[in-house]
């Protein structure tokens, strides 16, 4: 048994533990939102946070090899897949909530938040018609930002990147005793940049070297009990208000960072956050996500008595979602995708070529070294999400 080299790591192309991961989280965070007291014990008011480190870890890390293989980032073409991949499905689940609302004659409220779901500040909305979206707003806003932060104003520099993002963490966290009106937003982008920061160290040869030990087969066991042993240790809600909740929240997106690089090795892990079903609903998490509360309305529409009964909602409200969003999957998502990829230039996959190992301490790391650099790795599919 033995770790995962610099080398190897350049040439995945998927990180399939990572489906594994979103499956989780999607199912902990319906469980939170309908399961009652009896399974607060999984945590699931952290399963966003989960997300957020995933996104902010997978959008960098491609972009880095983009930017590494191609010479730049193409902003135009990552903005071009982000509206095909995120839009769509949230549009689609958008306008089927606003007709259920009409039938039901309930539309005012929602119509009162529409332009805020719309613009996708959907966390400032007045109302909760379709507040479970902040998530989404959330990470469409980074989206938005963070390439320009990362890849346009600070370009194949990789000192300079890990001080822009230290410094936009500082600068959120500042933020939070200020915010009143929706506390804790800042700390939701501190997990997704955690995510970055981690991606952009992983990058270089001597930051990948701080977490290679992770990914030993051995190591990787003990890495993911100590993880779980901290996420089952944060099953309190309500969070307080007086900053205990951003506390639990930092912690617990740095020990998701320390997680992943340990999901890398094949070991027990992996295997078994490859596992097909886990697999099936990791590719799945975004609708499920999104079509929770339909799916919850259509049970209880079936079955009322499920209304009280906690752990039948939750179970039955997962079976529903994933069968919409397996719809939704192949019939709104993966178009959508293969769309947002013609027009962003980039429908062909181009075989990834494994970089070299790092050099000797005596020599500069290639990715220091000016103009294009030697290891063209573009990555296009990491961990199921079709980026």
């Amino acid at each position: 048994m033995a770790t995962i080299s610099y080398a190897e790591y350049r040439a995945m192309r998927r990180f399939p533990a990572l489906d594994g991961l979103r499956a989780i989280a999607a199912v902990i965070v319906v469980a939170f939102h309908f399961g009652g007291p009896r399974w607060t014990w999984l945590s699931g008011w952290v399963g966003v946070q989960l997300f957020f480190v995933l996104s902010g870890f997978l959008i960098t890390t491609l972009m880095l090899r983009e930017e590494e293989s191609r010479g730049r980032v193409s902003l135009r073409s990552f903005y071009v897949r982000r509206i095909f991949r995120i839009l769509p499905v949230y549009l689609v689940v958008l306008a089927a909530t606003y007709a259920l609302a009409h039938l039901n004659g309930a539309s005012a409220r929602l119509r009162e938040s529409m332009p805020y779901y719309l613009l996708m500040v959907n966390e400032f909305a007045p109302n909760s018609a379709f507040l479970h979206s902040w998530t989404i707003a959330i990470e469409w806003k980074f989206y938005l930002v963070w390439p320009l932060l990362a890849f346009a104003f600070v370009t194949a520099a990789f000192f300079r990147r890990i001080a822009v993002t230290v410094l936009a963490i500082a600068a959120l966290v500042a933020l939070i005793p200020f915010e009143k009106d929706w506390p804790y937003w800042p700390i939701h982008y501190v997990s997704i940049l955690v995510g970055c920061l981690l991606a952009v160290v992983m990058h270089h040869p001597r930051g990948y070297a701080l977490f290679r030990p992770l990914t030993h087969p051995v190591t990787s066991v003990a890495v993911l009990a100590g993880f779980v042993a901290v996420h089952l240790s944060l099953s309190y809600w309500p969070p307080a208000e007086d900053g205990h909740s951003e506390l639990m929240v930092a912690v617990y997106a740095v020990a998701v960072a320390l997680l992943l690089p340990a999901m890398l090795t094949p070991g027990l892990p992996t295997k078994l956050l490859s596992w097909r079903p886990l697999v099936f609903v990791g590719e799945r998490s975004y609708s499920l996500y999104l079509v929770q509360y339909l799916a919850m309305t259509a049970v209880i529409a079936l079955v009322p008595s499920y209304a009280g009964h906690s752990t039948r909602l939750f179970v039955a409200t997962t079976v529903v979602g994933l069968l919409a969003a397996d719809l939704l999957y192949r019939w709104v998502e993966q178009p959508m995708i293969r769309v947002g990829r013609r027009f962003s230039g980039r429908g062909k996959v181009v075989p990834p070529v494994p970089p070299a190992e790092p050099p000797s301490p005596a020599q500069p790391p290639t990715s220091e070294l000016p103009g294009r650099t030697v290891h063209p790795t573009p990555v296009l599919t990491l961990g199921g999400d079709r980026r």
